[in-house]
């Protein structure tokens, strides 16, 4: 039978919305949950520094790289079906990755997993979109996909920290084998089929310059600060990214059934919350690299410590999302996401202070708890705006494009304020401090750079976002 989109209410959309939430949680949270397990997994498989970061950066360049296709090929292929194909990939990827005995074979399948986490996540929220009508119900159930993508990545260092101290780093990967294989199940069942009907060819020119564009970014900046921003690998990386990303708008222009097609930024929004996710993912991603190296490294916790600590920020974006989307269904996403940029700003500069000697009461939880209730604030309205008034089938390019603007946001955050950080504590140490001190210091240099671009993000929120009626007027339209 030939899946198009439906125009009725699906009774079981609820049920529909937690599968596809649990769904997408598996893929923000496995890029989190791997980091307190590096220092475990460097002792069990006798691997170097450098190698070790290639845990984390495989599976972001496959992630950040393919998001934008995995988004396209959802509408036009199906986002039922791509969504199952994500599954697959993604829990067969994780069952290799805990049985990795070499660090080439974990490289290899944290590659494959960031495969099907880009073809899951757009495919997720594009269901959601085509689910439920424009208006409070979408925005209650963007509310709670926004609520666990939110609290996802501070559950991930939270159950990273418990499942390696009791149970062992493999499990970090094993976690998703039946969890995958039970939402793989359901899936059938409980998401109706929706797709562009009358698909009448593919952008490969365009999917694979794209795709190389977003990769090779993701891979420079990422490796920029270990080889250096100024040298000629970096630039000469950046460039071809770029060389590759006007080449892929030239191809759109002229495609008949482009990959991209650019009058989606005619749409009321599309732009200014796309830009807002850079900054968004910068802040956010980066946050949670410095705090979790600050916690085990100066203030000397336990990976399970860690990760328990972290649950203040994780149980309170969950409340914090029902009082969001309620307050952009009244009043709209711009005060909102500005109210929620403005908090994350906040939570910045309250850690440039972190002490050498600090507690969790004081030097932690103010801003584990400003963090939470920004984090919540921004991404419902975030995602409310990026697909409001988008029309149906393209659905899945939306999706994909508000997920790859977070994705790249968060690989130039941590990079920037890695490079800032670490360069300063390297020549503090020369100068003679202790290594806490330097750190310290080094950490908080990082979090002024943070709150650089949290200030940043509030401003572009104010030009490019949308008025009030952005969430408030769906609501009107739809009674």
């Amino acid at each position: 039978m030939e899946p198009v989109q439906a125009h009725t209410p699906d009774p079981r959309r609820w049920q529909a919305l937690a599968l596809v939430c649990v769904a997408f949680f598996m893929t923000v949270l496995d890029v989190s949950i791997v980091n307190v397990a590096l220092p475990s997994i460097k002792t069990a498989l006798h691997v170097s520094e450098e190698s070790l970061q290639w845990v984390l950066i495989a599976y972001t360049i496959t992630f950040g790289g393919l998001l934008l296709l995995g988004g396209r090929a959802a509408d036009l292929l199906g986002r039922r079906r791509m969504l199952m194909i994500g599954l697959v990939v993604f829990t067969a990827a994780s069952l290799v990755c805990g049985l990795a005995n070499s660090i080439g074979v974990l490289v290899a399948a944290r590659a494959v997993q960031g495969v099907g986490a880009a073809i899951i996540s757009p495919a997720t929220l594009a269901i959601i979109t085509t689910t439920f009508e424009e208006g409070s119900e979408r925005n209650k159930a963007l509310g709670i996909w926004g609520a666990l993508g939110g609290s996802g990545a501070a559950a991930g260092v939270l159950f990273g920290g418990i499942l390696t101290k009791y149970a062992g780093w493999e499990w970090i990967f094993f976690v998703n084998v039946p969890v995958g294989a039970l939402v793989l199940a359901l899936t059938r069942p409980l998401v109706r089929e929706s797709r562009i009907p009358g698909l009448k060819g593919f952008d490969a020119a365009g999917a694979s310059t794209i795709t190389a564009s977003l990769a090779l970014l993701v891979y420079a900046i990422s490796k920029a600060p270990d080889v250096g921003w100024a040298t000629g690998r970096t630039i000469g990386l950046l460039v071809g990214a770029g060389v590759l990303l006007l080449g892929f708008v030239a191809i759109e222009r002229r495609a008949s059934a482009p990959l991209l097609p650019f009058r989606i930024f005619r749409v009321t929004n599309v732009l200014g919350a796309n830009v807002c996710a850079i900054f968004l993912g910068a802040v956010v991603f980066a946050n949670f690299f410095l705090l979790t190296l600050y916690v085990q490294q100066v203030l000397d916790y336990s990976a399970l410590k860690t990760g328990l600590t972290f649950l203040a920020t994780a149980g309170t974006v969950i409340p914090a999302a029902g009082l969001a989307q309620g307050l952009v269904t009244r009043y709209g996403a711009r005060p909102v996401l500005t109210t929620g940029l403005v908090l994350l700003t906040g939570g910045m500069i309250f850690y440039t202070q972190i002490p050498t000697h600090g507690s969790f009461w004081s030097g932690l939880l103010p801003g584990y708890l400003l963090v939470g209730f920004g984090m919540a604030f921004s991404f419902i309205p975030i995602s409310i705006a990026a697909l409001a008034g988008v029309a149906p089938d393209e659905a899945g390019l939306a999706s994909g494009l508000i997920n790859t603007s977070q994705q790249i946001g968060g690989a130039l955050g941590v990079a920037i304020a890695s490079t800032v950080a670490f360069t300063h504590t390297n020549s503090l140490v020369a100068a003679g401090r202790s290594q806490a001190e330097a750190a310290t210091s080094g950490f908080s240099l990082g979090f002024w750079v943070l709150a650089g671009i949290g200030a940043a993000s509030v401003v572009a929120c104010l030009a490019l976002v949308g008025g009030r009626q952005v969430g408030a007027e769906a609501l009107a339209q739809a009674a």
